[in-house]
This record gives C-alpha cells, sequence and structure tokens, in this order.
C-alpha cells in the first residue's frame, strides 16, 4: 500500500513539473492589434498612456497609415530609483500597403487581410459613386 501511495505521489509530482515546464503561456487580448498607428496613439493617449515605435516593416505607408501588429507593454526601468515604465507601451507596425500591386509591397490579395482590404476599398469605391451619382441627379439652381 505505501508503495502505492509513493508511486502515485511521484506520477502526480511528475505531472505537475512537466505542466509547469511545458504548459503554454495564458493568451492575452491585444488591444491595439489591426488598428492604425494614429487610432492606437489616440486610445493610448485617452488612457494616459503613451505609444513608442518599437519596430515597423516597410515604408509605403506614412506612420499614421501603417497598421499596428503587435503591442507590448515596455519593459525597462528609468530613474536612479530604478522605477518600471508603467505609461509607455511598445508597437510594431506594418507599414506596407494594404493589398500588394506589381510595383508596392503588401498583403497578397488571397490573404485574409488582402481579401479585408480589397473588400473595404470596393465598399469605399460603391460609395463614393453613389454620393457623386446623387450629386450629379440634384436639381441646379
Amino acid at each position: 500500500m505505501k508503495k502505492h501511495i509513493t508511486l502515485a505521489a511521484g506520477v502526480v509530482g511528475a505531472t505537475a513539473v512537466s505542466m509547469v515546464m511545458f504548459a503554454t503561456g495564458v493568451a492575452v487580448a491585444d488591444d491595439y492589434a489591426g488598428q492604425t498607428y494614429a487610432d492606437a496613439t489616440k486610445a493610448l493617449s485617452d488612457a494616459k498612456l503613451k505609444g513608442v515605435i518599437a519596430s515597423r516593416v516597410g515604408d509605403t505607408l506614412p506612420d499614421d497609415q501603417c497598421v499596428v501588429t503587435h503591442s507590448e507593454q515596455a519593459a525597462w526601468v528609468k530613474g536612479d530609483n530604478f522605477a518600471s515604465v508603467t505609461d509607455t507601451v511598445l508597437l510594431h507596425l506594418n507599414c506596407n500597403a494594404t493589398v500588394a500591386s506589381a510595383t508596392t509591397p503588401g498583403n497578397s490579395a488571397a490573404s485574409p487581410e488582402g481579401r479585408a482590404a480589397l473588400q473595404a476599398a470596393q465598399a469605399a469605391a460603391a460609395q463614393d459613386q453613389s454620393t457623386a451619382a446623387a450629386k450629379q441627379n440634384q436639381p441646379k439652381h
């Protein structure tokens, strides 16, 4: 009986150790991923935080139009007291065009991001066209 208890305790202990060592981390939602840099910095400013560009891929778009691919709390200390930085968020940007062309890098039109960008562009074009048609049909004074 004592041997079974010892064996069971060993199995439980080994399982606990393997769970600690090999378990994946808890998934955390990224509040700023998918937003433009302009929208993300506005949201950060409203929350009394500041955004810092940590990395960027591409150079096709201006900073404000770049898309945040990942954000993370700054993990550094500052000052003589080595206080943790709590008001800074690091932003990783994708500054390629939303959809690639023959001369411009960007997302593939077949990727989920590319399809979404093409649909958004088509919807915007249709809206512009209907607005122009409505203005053209208005009586002139």
